[in-house]
């Protein structure tokens, strides 16, 4: 593998491919340019060439390698490379960071478009162009760290799953399984070493991918399921309508003001009914003549009439205003329904996003699917995000964070979590402190770029407020992972950590693979190796196509006795070596070491 770049992302790249993968890694890199990924099976190669050249890849090897990532934060430097890079191997995977989407959806139909035909094939090497953008491979866990408060989590089908860890509630209870068991863990309630992650604390080390037999023998032991990533919103959620609602476009005041005149009128009607002994409906035509100002003066009627006149000309004055105040009110909330939305009144349990940038934006629509409910706070009218917060029907605060009613306009007191994604550490900084006087008890995950300075603030949040949940994340932590797992192919869905070993996620085909070909899931399963979690119901299986009543998608509630075709396709969670042995690297692939 070669990873070109000149920021923290390359560095962590290469890191996730070596210690996670176990793949041999060349990291071409400016001296300085991030934290040392160096190590047994990655070689940094000090290039100062931004696009590198042709003697620049070529040393790095590029001729020989599998895939190449080019990671530079100028998308036509990446660009350049790609087609270089192409020319010298037209068999090598590509990966490229790309922030113009609609060009970089172009610029995979052209690469893959110059890939020469035939060898590759033969070889069964995957030779695509990946176009990725670390604000897209970030979302979702930041999303996931909103909704969950953790990062491990794998996509699947547009579905977010996360690694979740479930310790049981007494001795010899057995935790809530999830969608599968994935893993037994060290730690016990009885005894609490096994929580330091080591292999070797505990009564038992971990084990990876147990059977049924295995998960009910270590009862009392936590562990490690899969479950989907879910909301389950405080209220059911209103019907949005297209424009404002009636009850926001007055203001209670205004509201109560029109009601106390339409009390006063009637009041005047039956007054004037019951002392001139007129009919009610007449009575009612009077009284709203002489409000108008419109009635004749009632010169030689009785006194009783003389001075309900009066009184509704006096009405009449105080209605003039109220009218002007109520349009001008129902002015401005038709233009507020057609810009932005407010938070709404009695909003709690939401999320509140500080920044409407291209990370920021990305998780809000990420949410948006889960059906979190959000309020933004963005200090520019004209972000990008503003704009796609006014399609999706988000309320957004328009205002400086930093500023004394900013956040509490965002009700962040009732908030379950704080997202701050700026672009100024300073500024999510000072944000989640101010949020954390207003709800001590509120999630908060902070964007921050300096790694050292993002450990310190963690720690020192985490000692002030020890029974809330804090995280600190940077874009190049959190967005590694996917760009690692584009570069060892689309089959791989991603990977999770499982105390100091590693599990991970592939999409496989059933055709040509002899341990799961004709073999029921049960008989597929061999613990510690491979177990199938998902069958992609979209697939040709004959059992589905002859009754027709599997909807496209990913079936989590797998039988244990269906039996595997050819046409089918199913997520596998394996070790290291048991992915190797299925995608049959093993004499290339050793058993992954544990991670620190």
């Amino acid at each position: 593998m070669v990873v070109c770049g000149d920021d923290a992302l390359a560095h962590r790249i290469a890191a996730e491919l070596a210690e996670v993968y176990r793949q041999n890694v060349v990291l071409v890199a400016p001296a300085g340019g991030g934290p040392d990924a160096s190590g047994s099976r990655v070689r940094v190669q000090h290039g100062d060439r931004t696009p590198p050249d042709e003697p620049t890849l070529a040393e790095a090897g590029v001729r020989r390698a599998q895939a190449l990532a080019l990671l530079y934060e100028d998308d036509e430097v990446n660009l350049r490379a790609a087609f270089l890079a192409r020319r010298l191997n037209p068999h090598i995977r590509l990966v490229l960071r790309m922030y113009n989407r609609n060009l970089g959806r172009r610029m995979t139909e052209l690469l893959d478009q110059a890939r020469v035909q035939g060898p590759a094939a033969d070889e069964g090497r995957d030779a695509t162009t990946i176009v990725l953008s670390d604000a897209d491979t970030a979302a979702p866990a930041l999303a996931a760290t909103a909704v969950v408060g953790t990062r491990k989590v794998v996509q699947a089908d547009g579905l977010l799953l996360r690694a979740a860890e479930r310790i049981p509630g007494g001795p010899g209870e057995a935790a809530d399984p999830g969608l599968v068991t994935l893993a037994l863990l060290s730690s016990t309630r009885s005894d609490p070493a096994g929580a330091d992650g080591s292999d070797r604390s505990g009564r038992l080390a971990p084990r990876l991918l147990p059977d049924d037999a295995e998960v009910e023998a270590a009862a009392g032991h936590g562990t490690v399921v899969l479950e989907a990533v879910s909301h389950e919103p405080v209220r059911p959620r209103r019907r949005e309508s297209r424009g404002a609602s009636p009850r926001e476009l007055l203001s209670p005041r205004v509201r109560w003001a029109l009601a106390g005149v339409c009390a006063a009128v009637v009041a005047l009607t039956v007054t004037s009914a019951v002392t001139t002994g007129d009919h009610l409906l007449h009575a009612a035509y009077v009284t709203l003549l002489d409000l108008f100002a419109i009635g004749d003066p009632a010169i030689g009627e009785p006194t009783a009439r003389q001075v309900l006149q009066l009184l509704a000309g006096l009405l009449g004055l105080a209605l003039l205003p109220l009218l002007i105040a109520g349009a001008l009110e129902a002015l401005g909330a038709y233009r507020s329904a057609a810009a932005l939305r407010r938070p709404p009144r009695g909003l709690s349990g939401h999320v509140v996003l500080l920044g409407l940038g291209r990370v920021g934006t990305r998780v809000l629509v990420r949410l948006h699917e889960l059906g979190v409910p959000v309020v933004c706070v963005e200090d520019d009218p004209e972000a990008r995000g503003v704009a796609h917060a006014r399609t999706l029907r988000v309320p957004v605060v328009l205002g400086d964070v930093t500023q004394e009613g900013v956040l509490e306009a965002a009700k962040v007191h009732r908030a379950r979590a704080l997202l701050a994604l700026t672009s100024a550490d300073t500024t999510n900084l000072e944000a989640v402190l101010y949020a954390r006087t207003l709800n001590p008890d509120l999630l908060v995950a902070l964007r921050l770029y300096d790694d050292d300075f993002a450990s310190t603030v963690y720690r020192t949040l985490r000692a002030a407020h020890p029974d809330a949940l804090t995280r600190s994340r940077s874009v190049s932590t959190l967005a590694a992972p996917a760009f690692a797992t584009a570069m060892m192919g689309r089959q791989i869905l991603g990977a999770i950590a499982v105390e100091r070993r590693v599990l991970v996620f592939a999409a496989l085909d059933i055709a040509g693979q002899p341990q799961f070909e004709g073999r029921t899931v049960a008989e597929a399963f061999r613990p510690g190796a491979w177990r199938i979690v998902a069958l992609d119901t979209g697939g040709t299986g004959p059992e589905e196509d002859a009754e027709g009543t599997e909807a496209p998608g990913l079936l989590w509630d797998l039988h244990p006795g269906y039996v595997l075709h050819p046409g089918d396709r199913v997520v596998v969670a394996a070790t290291r070596a048991g992915l190797a042995e299925l995608l049959d690297r093993t004499g290339a692939t050793p058993e992954p070491r544990p991670q620190g």
